[in-house]
């Protein structure tokens, strides 16, 4: 039986600039569902998300929210104020409960944020973070997050994936990462063509249900003799054909990553001596026993590579991974000669083409059009890898509508300006695509663009991402960047770096200190229950059992399908009444479970 709804939308709808967004939206979200909402960039999401959290108003429909309900949204570009971070996050608290700042302390030690600095100086992963906090602070029942892996780093993923994991209330999420999707989601609603789907399954069988309902779309509009819609056609035809290019590649991959895996074994025991001459055309990168350290802006000491070396060549496909500031944008900028290491030598092959995508854009004008941005001021058309295109059909393939080709670069969202940037670049000729943090703000759609443009690259690219599936699909090879200066690299994807990953780290729990015996805590002296928990312990049983019958009654009741329909105002009776007789059952078990563990310790330590 499907939990009684904490939040429900019923025939929403919402324009924007008089284009209908979506028509008729009727979705609901109970305790425990966790529902990734997913849909092509534009097709309004984050309006959706907005709405459901009471940040926008609806134009037509009803917006349903349990009484009592503690709700946090997190919006895709939160603003950040206050004195301190820790008094902004604090504003994530309940009003009765503000003086708890020990809640805030913990989960900003968690995210690694200093409570005590000013909003005005984090970077964009530090404030995303202190974003996080803000709403998870509050312990809410319901959780809507905007893209909330944006501008993190993966032990921060990991971290957000695990709480979420075990997070009882309700959860919405927006997100680009499909592995975080997938780790995280049991229910999906899918905003498509301005109706809302739900699946009861997570994202991992999202692209199945996606290619189910677009045959089933096809056959009936065959059935009936009409063309397909233009836009169901290019959705179909383009997701589904893409896919089955796309098995090509990966074998092509799999064989580009045994070669590269070949390449790291032999790195590692036998000297490189060939001269430039030997490797015209072949080799990229040759970096031997360089290292790096300097001191930060407080004084500290740090230390980015310890006698590194790698050997990259023509055609390899190399991801950096690691923490925030580890070192992954000096290492590129060591590898590519921005920047001299303190010792070792790093040598560049002949002819290099460089491209290189910032994740700030700073390459961007907000000022110029978009077509102004791809053929530099200059008519109607631009190179494209030795081709000559037309602007306006190179944008198509961007995702770009035609009406977007004269708008300034500053109306665009974030995923339209990073599709802007990428193909600039992929319009020049170049030998070595450097990609710093690409994926932000795209859509799946978008991904599956790049990842196939990517895949057809006949250059040699440097991946920075957090995007573990994104790595997965793309490289040979993954340089780790752990901090302190340790730096490896392992052959294949993500998932290969951490099955090579995982013996080293059980030889090091393995080569951890035991703890002696004499250092082991003592057991308790022996003390009986005081004679107050000894009969509160007796007596909850029986409330426990009160308290359960009383749910039953309330489920059975909100168990009739047409309850909402026809009586919303018993039906938000019953949905309070049963979220106090819940509250109160589990605060009776959790009771009982203390005062039993308590006299069982007591009772071991006679």
């Amino acid at each position: 039986m499907a939990p009684p709804p904490l939040l429900a939308l019923r025939d929403a709808f919402v324009t924007f600039g008089g284009r209908p967004l979506f028509t008729g939206a009727t979705l609901q979200v109970g305790r425990g569902e966790k529902c990734c909402l997913v849909g092509r960039n534009g097709s309004g999401k984050s309006t959706l998300l907005k709405v459901i959290a009471g940040q926008q108003t609806l134009d037509e429909g009803e917006r349903f929210v349990q009484p009592g309900l503690r709700l946090a949204y997190l919006a895709q570009d939160p603003k950040i104020e206050g004195a301190t971070i820790a008094d902004w996050v604090a504003t994530g608290l309940p009003g009765d409960e503000r003086d708890q700042r020990y809640r805030v302390d913990a989960v900003l030690e968690a995210l690694k944020v200093d409570g005590r600095r000013e909003p005005g100086h984090l970077s964009g992963g530090e404030g995303r973070r202190a974003a996080l906090a803000r709403a998870l602070v509050g312990e809410p029942d319901a959780l809507l997050l905007d893209e909330p892996t944006n501008h993190l780093d993966l032990p921060s993923i990991l971290w957000l994936e695990q709480e979420l994991a075990a997070y009882k209330g309700a959860l919405v999420i927006i997100s680009h990462d499909r592995a975080f999707l997938t780790g995280v989601s049991r229910q999906t609603l899918w905003l498509d063509r301005g109706i809302v789907r739900r699946s009861e399954q997570g994202f991992a069988d999202f692209e199945r249900w996606q290619d189910e309902v677009y045959t089933a779309e096809e056959a009936e509009q065959a059935r009936m003799d009409k063309r397909l819609e233009a836009e169901t056609h290019w959705l179909h035809r383009g997701v589904t054909a893409r896919r089955k290019r796309n098995m090509g590649r990966l074998r092509a991959l799999m064989d580009l990553r045994q070669t590269r895996a070949e390449q790291i074994k032999v790195q590692g025991s036998v000297k490189m001596g060939l001269e430039s001459g030997d490797m015209s055309g072949k080799l990229v990168i040759e970096a031997k026993g360089i290292s790096k350290r300097f001191t930060d802006a407080q004084g500290r000491d740090r230390v980015i590579a310890s006698d590194f070396s790698c050997l990259i060549s023509r055609g390899d496909r190399v991801g950096l991974l690691g923490p925030n500031g580890a070192g992954k944008t000096t290492l590129l900028k060591m590898l590519t000669g921005q920047l001299t290491p303190d010792s070792g030598t790093v040598r560049l092959g002949t002819n290099l083409a460089i491209a290189t995508f910032d994740q700030h854009r700073t390459q961007l004008d907000p000022e110029a059009t978009v077509w102004q941005t791809l053929t530099d001021g200059a008519g109607d058309s631009i190179h494209v890898r030795g081709q000559q295109r037309h602007v306006m059909g190179y944008l198509r393939e961007f995702l770009f509508e035609d009406r977007q080709a004269h708008s300034p670069v500053r109306s665009l969202s974030g995923g339209e300006r990073n599709r802007l940037l990428l193909a600039k670049l992929l319009a020049k000729p170049s030998n070595l695509l450097i990609l710093d943090e690409p994926t932000n703000d795209l859509d799946m759609d978008t991904l599956d663009l790049l990842e196939e443009m990517l895949a057809d690259y006949d250059g040699t690219l440097l991946l920075v991402s957090h995007d573990r599936d994104f790595l997965d699909r793309l490289v040979t090879s993954v340089i780790a960047v752990e901090g302190d200066g340790r730096l490896q690299e392992y052959a294949g994807g993500y998932s290969d770096f951490l099955r090579q990953r995982a013996p080293e780290i059980e030889r090091q729990a393995a080569a951890r200190p035991q703890p002696k015996a004499a250092e082991r805590p003592q057991p308790k002296a022996a003390v009986k229950l005081s004679y107050k928990d000894q009969r509160e312990l007796d007596e909850l049983p029986k409330a426990i059992e009160k308290h359960h019958a009383a749910v039953e009654r309330l489920e059975a009741a909100l168990a009739d399908p047409g309850l909402y329909g026809r009586d919303p105002a018993r039906f938000a009776a019953v949905t309070q009444q049963l979220e106090e007789a819940r509250t109160a059952l589990a605060t009776a078990e959790e009771r009982w479970l203390e005062l039993e563990m308590k006299r069982e310790d007591l009772t071991a330590g006679r």
